[in-house]
């Protein structure tokens, strides 16, 4: 809120919201000469920042379709996405380069990433865990090499660390497992849990296969992909799923909460089992408390299961609002750039005739320049000079203030573009004219 529109990014919201998942999540060493680094409770902290990431990805998903973008319902938004995103990188030229069928069936994998594939999180088969946390790296990853999205795409694989467990990651801080031997029960369970994963693979290919109508064109020697249900199937389908994922949610926390208090009674020594139990008692009203008010945001995806929710949590949702300690998210509703990239190019001058270009940093201006590569870091400035170009510039009221400074000579924003220094054109003294051109780029 300090920052107003040049913090106001939903990657900004979910870094407060996973900062304050950090203050439940990491240990509490009040009596520290009985401390470890695990405690019984862990699970049910921990389990918030699975809840979150869940929330992120299929609310995102969720989002392209409700938002009757025309380019996401035909497929074909990563045609226009690599050129016509915020800052793109050297590879998104490469990205750009791709058959248009190719595009197409990348957005067919990001909806079955963002949608159907974050609701294996809650999956009580492990294996299942790991194949959507690898998905969801795998997603993250391409778009760090396509695209400078700063510490967006490193939280959220930070994020995804939630769907991991102490084997995976071959740590000793929590309680060790053994291994499974080969006796006939613990075989059964092994095949039981084999079948429901084949089955589940099987689902996803074949629900994909025929959602997406994929078909191998032999004559042309590629594949085939259209959306095949209509907005007002998806919309049917997504108020008959959003409270039951709720449902399932809570279902998996109070799996963790029953985990987390037998692990405390189970804590050696009388004293130790009482003061265990009432962590666990403290840190599981915190965590009901939060995963409560995250369904207000999160339900907000389908008005018709928002309107179903008890009243109190829209009361206890209200009362905390102003933390923004939960938040609603859905990244890349709507896909910009279809007629060209629109990009902004200031100019100044001394007597109004002879014209000098003034280049940022990191943005697109001069065509000779490659894409630069500034993850984590995000230049606020050129970042918002992308949301002016998309717009009448009455609706970016800083860019006025900026040109003013700018016919000021103020170093400080002068050293936002191009370094400032003697690089900058107008270091000597400041211009007397500025004008803004609305130019198109194409890579």
């Amino acid at each position: 809120q300090v920052g107003q529109v040049f913090l106001y990014f939903q990657w900004d919201s979910l870094l407060l919201e996973a900062g304050f998942l950090a203050v439940l999540v990491a240990p509490l060493h009040l009596l520290k000469w009985k401390s470890t680094s695990w405690r019984p409770h862990d699970g049910v902290t921990f389990w918030l920042v699975r809840w979150l990431l869940f929330r992120l990805m299929f609310s995102s998903g969720v989002v392209k379709l409700t938002s009757r973008c025309p380019t996401w319902w035909g497929l074909t938004a990563l045609t226009y996405h690599y050129q016509s995103q915020c800052i793109p990188t050297p590879g998104a030229w490469f990205a750009h380069q791709l058959p248009s069928w190719f595009q197409k069936l990348s957005v067919v994998a990001t909806y079955v990433i963002e949608v159907p594939i974050p609701i294996l999180f809650f999956a009580p088969i492990r294996r299942l865990r790991l194949f959507a946390f690898y998905c969801q790296v795998l997603l993250q990853l391409l778009i760090i090499l396509t695209g400078n999205y700063n510490f967006f795409n490193i939280l959220t694989i930070t994020l995804a660390f939630s769907l991991l467990d102490q084997e995976h990651l071959g740590s000793s801080g929590g309680p060790s497992k053994k291994k499974q031997s080969s006796a006939w029960p613990p075989s059964f369970f092994s095949f039981f849990s084999t079948l429901l994963e084949l089955i589940t693979y099987g689902s996803l290919i074949y629900w994909t296969t025929q959602y997406f109508g994929l078909e191998i064109n032999w004559e042309k020697k590629l594949l085939d992909s259209k959306v095949a249900f209509t907005y007002h199937e998806f919309t049917t389908w997504l108020g008959t799923v959003t409270l039951p994922l709720v449902g399932l949610g809570f279902l998996s926390l109070s799996w963790e909460i029953l985990l987390g208090l037998y692990r405390s009674l189970s804590v050696h020594g009388c004293w130790w089992k009482l003061w265990a139990t009432l962590q666990w008692g403290i840190f599981t009203s915190a965590t009901l408390g939060v995963f409560a008010i995250s369904l207000v945001p999160f339900t907000s995806i389908d008005p018709h299961s928002s309107r179903q929710l008890w009243p109190g949590l829209r009361q206890m949702f209200g009362s905390v609002e102003r933390f923004q300690v939960v938040s609603s998210y859905g990244l890349f509703r709507r896909m910009t750039g279809a007629g060209g990239r629109p990009e902004v190019v200031l100019e100044g001058s001394h007597d109004g005739h002879s014209w000098t270009e003034i280049e940022f940093l990191y943005k697109p201006g001069n065509l000779s320049r490659a894409p630069p590569v500034v993850t984590p870091h995000q230049p606020r400035l050129d970042w918002q000079m992308w949301f002016a170009a998309l717009d009448h510039h009455s609706s970016s009221p800083w860019f006025t203030s900026f040109v003013h400074r700018l016919l000021q000579g103020q170093e400080d924003v002068v050293a936002l573009l191009q370094g400032g220094g003697s690089q900058y054109p107008f270091h000597a003294r400041p211009p007397r004219y500025l004008r803004a051109q609305l130019y198109r780029y194409y890579f």
